[in-house]
Formats: C-alpha cells, structure tokens, sequence
C-alpha cells in the first residue's frame, strides 16, 4: 500500500472545501467535512456537490491505495436526507471487488449521529501505471 496521506496533501480542491483525509487501508479509504455556511445551498441546506465530492474523494483515495493509479468511469450517488449546518459528514470507500482493468466501490456519507446521508457506487479503471507519491 501507498502513502494514501500523501495523496491527500496534494489535493488542493478538497482542501479549499475542508474535506479532511482520515485515514486508508487497501482498498478502503475515509474522508469528513464539518458543514459550514460556505457549504450551504440556496435553499440553506448542505450543497449536493459537497456531499458527492467528500464521497468523490474517498473513492478516489481508495481506488489508487493498492498503488496503481485508477480513475473514475462511473458514479451514481443517492441522497437520503437533507444536511444541515453544523453537521460533521463522514465518507467511507470500500472496495467491492477488483479484477485486473477495473475496481467497483461503495461509499457510505453518514452524519456524526450514524445517520445514512447519501450512498455512492462507483467504477475505477485500473491504469496499470504507478502512482506517483
């Protein structure tokens, strides 16, 4: 396994939003993000993007963990209830399954409460190529 945290230090756009890397194993990877004002929708709500790219990120972590850089060819995310300010989001990637050209996940975005906030799917191709740490 890679140096996962070292991945997320380079990942300026996670940063500027405040997802936080938490931690990765092989195949696995968890981000979280306390909801701020900044992170709110037009209707007051916690943005929808946020919520897919704090899932995004995990899932990217995850998929290139065993060293070998992959990349997303297919997300679909379900959102489940509505976030509010002040509400701590935590994203967990788990790899599914992993055949020599591509790697299927699921990430789970709950609430600090255990509460299921929205379920992602996702599809990595494996470029067979090693990722630069």
């Amino acid at each position: 396994m890679i140096d996962v945290s070292a991945l997320a230090r380079r990942d300026a756009f996670t940063r500027v939003l405040g997802i936080e890397f938490v931690e990765a194993s092989l195949g696995r990877a968890v981000t979280r993000v306390a909801i701020e004002e900044r992170h709110l929708n037009f209707n007051g709500v916690g943005h929808g993007g946020l919520t897919f790219t704090l899932a995004d990120a995990a899932f990217g972590y995850a998929c290139n963990s065993q060293g070998v850089v992959s990349g997303s060819i297919d997300a679909h995310i379900v959102y489940s209830v509505a976030v509010r300010l002040g509400d701590v989001l935590t994203a967990t990637a788990v790899e599914i399954s992993r055949s020599s050209k591509a790697s299927n996940y699921r990430i789970d975005i709950v609430r600090a409460d255990g509460k299921l906030v929205a379920a992602m799917t996702g599809t990595a191709l494996i470029s067979g190529k090693p990722v630069a740490v």
